[in-house]
């Protein structure tokens, strides 16, 4: 199993109660949207503005509000991908998760292959 149901329930309904939550978004994934979206300008920085559990597979994911809101491009990005302010109230249970399911992922991968 790679997520604590238990803890990511909490932490999924914690999130969803502190909405709107300004991110960071990782280099990778700027370089991923920039690359799918050329029109737009990608910020280093938005608002996460949902939250939704995509069980096992896809874990903890993000509604970003990038583009605003005339944008036809949704931007649902993995947790994982995105960095939060180390002040912030969540954050410890947020880069818990983070680490933990990145950490449970390697391990699936090492022994799939």
């Amino acid at each position: 199993m790679i997520d604590d149901p238990e803890k990511t329930d909490r932490l999924v309904r914690e999130l969803e109660a502190s909405l709107p939550l300004k991110t960071t978004l990782s280099q990778t994934l700027k370089q991923t949207l920039t690359k799918q979206s050329p029109d737009l300008e990608i910020p280093d920085s938005c608002h996460m503005t949902r939250i939704f559990y995509m069980g096992e597979e896809g874990g903890i994911v993000c509604g970003l509000d990038i583009g605003g809101p005339e944008t036809k491009t949704p931007y649902i990005v993995s947790i994982t991908h995105l960095t939060f302010n180390k002040r912030m109230p969540l954050f410890r249970q947020i880069d818990a998760y983070q680490r933990h399911r990145i950490k449970k992922l390697k391990q699936q991968n090492g022994r799939n292959y």
